[in-house]
């Protein structure tokens, strides 16, 4: 019998885009939990949010590329909404991100606060707490988190930029548009 779904949690996200990042390699619940800093439970109740949600087939291997895209794009940021805190030394993310400074330029920086961190900028809370010890360990996933990011936070150009390159690196169809 399966478990009431009580929506998703934040930590979902980035369980999908490791299962992504892994790609055909072969993977056990553990190879996740060991990468994302998660409890082994926790990642298999993921999965089980995911799969009820249509995120990600029945075998939970095989993310369903286009509707996470359609969640990030129109559901994140009211389901995991935040609002940048105080200045604190942190990890870039968001549009202060290095990938990010190519596309746009600005003074204002985010941060996910880690006494590890070396920029001074406004906090931001990652999605799940063990985030930046698994970044430490993925610049691939630390690139698609920050892109996240700048959904959840970011203005309508941000946004646009930052859903264009999600959609390179998630591989989703070219032709779906987006509607603001």
């Amino acid at each position: 019998m399966r478990r009431k779904h009580n929506g998703m949690r934040p930590q979902d996200i980035a369980v999908l885009l490791k299962v992504i990042i892994l790609g055909d390699k072969k993977w056990q619940l553990k190879d996740l939990a060991n990468a994302l800093f998660i409890s082994i439970s926790e990642i298999s109740e993921s999965l089980e949010r995911s799969q009820f949600a249509q995120l990600i087939d029945h075998t939970k291997r095989k993310v369903h590329r286009q509707n996470l895209m359609d969640f990030l794009l129109y559901g994140l940021k009211y389901v995991f909404p935040l609002q940048p805190g105080v200045l604190t030394r942190g990890i870039p993310t968001a549009h202060s991100h290095p990938f990010m400074k190519q596309f746009i330029s600005s003074e204002a920086m985010f941060v996910w606060p880690s006494v590890d961190g070396e920029v001074i900028g406004q906090a931001i809370e990652p999605l799940y707490p063990n985030q930046i010890q698994a970044i430490g360990q993925d610049d691939e996933l630390y690139k698609l988190l920050a892109l996240v990011d700048v959904i959840r936070v970011g203005k309508r150009r941000e946004v646009e930029v930052a859903a264009e390159e999600l959609k390179t690196n998630l591989k989703v169809a070219a032709g779906s548009k987006l509607n603001f």
